[in-house]
């Protein structure tokens, strides 16, 4: 529908037809209780594989020393 015909409609036309385009679009729009399971455990097991890399000694000088040199940056 072009910007022309939609002045026409009414107040109540345009939310009908903005809940009738909504409720076609949440068809499979949202996740199960299964998929967010999945999700969270993938998540965890993410974060736990970052927290070990972050922590081993070679990153965890590195970050340090990141922070150390801008903490001591003159104004």
């Amino acid at each position: 529908m072009t910007k022309r015909t939609m002045i026409g409609m009414t107040v109540a036309a345009r939310v009908a037809r903005r809940i009738r385009r909504c409720r076609a679009a949440a068809g499979e729009a949202g996740m199960s209780t299964a998929e967010y399971a999945v999700g969270t455990i993938a998540a965890c097991g993410f974060a736990a594989v970052l927290y070990k890399i972050v922590t081993s000694g070679p990153v965890r000088t590195a970050l340090t020393g990141v922070i150390e040199k801008a903490l001591h940056v003159p104004f």
